[in-house]
């Protein structure tokens, strides 16, 4: 028969179990002394557990307490997990501590999110594994799935390996977050991107001098609405989101309109203005009267609303709000059908045009990464069309120089035969 006791307003009685009692109402009582190792001094535990029926589960709770606070706090025995609940309250939490700012930024998690917690045409995804309990083969069975469907055409190597650095970066952080001693997803390799051609020779997503000219006159003859935001971004490389939330008046505006000054330091994505551009950076663009000359003619002449005239924006909506990101992206296959380019062209082709034409004219480094706000040499490259006569060129460049060396030590003599090089000629008389 059970020994009640009253204590700590508790009605109770001793199991055999240590520190664990009965009590009357329902569940058990749990009591125990432990040292904090953070501060060397005795933490008592001292808890009913209404939703704990039996003895043996209410000490391992104790146990597993005791343990946690022998740990510094830490959680020891974390408490289980399936990936499906794990992953969205990491999403969470990135978005409350501001590591996820914008709104593309959360967009690139949730997609990817939901294929990998649900899967993906017959490929399981990985919601209702436990943390714990997922192991490497998990990852390489998913990766062979997904493989498969990346040889169907079904989905890009470049999107997969999106999927894939989420979910890296998510084991990264139950690896450290939930104690899983190992990482599961170490080792698993990237998909191969050699293969599939973003750009393409017929494609590059680029426009050369002479087709970048015949494209903005068609724009200002047919689409003036939208030509200055072109030929902003073609002028200087910059997104077409950094372009629309650009102020042209107010307390703060980002065309100083006097010093012919743009300045960079707002974002626009998914109808929502951002503080702040994709790389962090806020750039002072200074740029010619050429430019400036545009915009104005773009105020004066292309915002007939009320709305716009009344906005702060350089670019209004016919509502005064921002405009959509459609609104470059609707009209440039139109323009390259009008003008006979056979090329496909989009409103990141603006980027790849300036990075082009920056070249040509052997614009440095350093002025080219403060206009544009390229972040690393990399993504200039990345960004980069080579034109059959920049290749022309500098080769004719190396023969000149080394033809001149030649002459100049007077090792090689003769002139050229004709259809022949002044080099080739004289290489084959040395």
């Amino acid at each position: 028969m059970d020994r009640w006791v009253k204590r700590w307003n508790t009605w109770m009685a001793p199991t055999k179990l240590p520190g664990v009692w009965k009590v009357r109402d329902g569940g058990h009582f749990v009591r125990a002394r432990v040292t904090d190792p953070t501060t060397g001094r005795q933490d008592e535990i001292k808890k009913v557990l209404t939703e704990i029926d039996n003895e043996v589960d209410a000490l391992k709770w104790l146990d597993a307490e005791k343990a946690r606070i022998k740990a510094g706090g830490a959680s020891v025995l974390a408490p289980k997990q399936r990936f499906a609940d794990y992953a969205p309250s990491l999403l969470e939490r990135k978005l409350k501590t501001g590591e996820i700012k914008s709104a593309r930024g959360r967009e690139r998690w949730i997609y990817p999110l939901v294929h990998l917690i649900q899967g993906t045409k017959g490929v399981s995804g990985f919601g209702e594994l436990f943390m714990d309990q997922i192991q490497p083969m998990h990852f390489e069975n998913w990766r062979a799935g997904i493989g498969e469907l990346i040889l169907a055409k079904d989905y890009s190597p470049i999107t997969a390996n999106g999927w894939l650095n989420i979910l890296r970066h998510i084991m990264a952080r139950a690896t450290r977050e939930l104690r899983l001693g190992i990482n599961p997803i170490d080792g698993v390799k990237a998909f191969k991107t050699t293969d599939h051609e973003t750009y393409t020779e017929e494609n590059p997503n680029a426009l050369a001098p002479e087709e970048l000219t015949d494209f903005l006159v068609c724009m200002y003859e047919e689409f003036a609405i939208q030509y200055a935001m072109s030929y902003l971004g073609f002028a200087t490389g910059l997104r077409p989101s950094h372009m629309r939330p650009l102020r042209r008046k107010g307390p703060t505006p980002d065309i100083l309109w006097d010093e012919g000054v743009v300045l960079v330091r707002r974002s626009h994505t998914l109808n929502a203005i951002m503080n702040t551009t994709k790389t962090g950076r806020r750039d002072r663009i200074h740029v010619p009267a050429e430019v400036m000359g545009v915009l104005r003619w773009h105020v004066d002449t292309q915002l007939t609303t009320p709305e716009q005239q009344a906005s702060e924006l350089l670019f209004p909506a016919d509502d005064g709000g921002c405009r959509s990101e459609g609104f470059l992206a609707k009209v440039f296959p139109k323009v390259c059908r009008m003008i006979g380019l056979k090329k496909k062209l989009t409103p990141k082709g603006m980027r790849r045009t300036f990075n082009d034409l920056s070249r040509l004219v052997s614009m440095d480094d350093v002025i080219q990464k403060s206009i544009s706000g390229w972040t690393s040499p990399r993504m200039r490259e990345l960004y980069s069309t080579v034109h059959p006569a920049e290749q022309r060129e500098s080769i004719g460049r190396v023969l000149r120089l080394v033809q001149g060396g030649k002459a100049s030590e007077g090792g090689l003599q003769g002139g050229a035969h004709e259809g022949e090089s002044g080099l080739h000629s004289q290489l084959a008389t040395s």
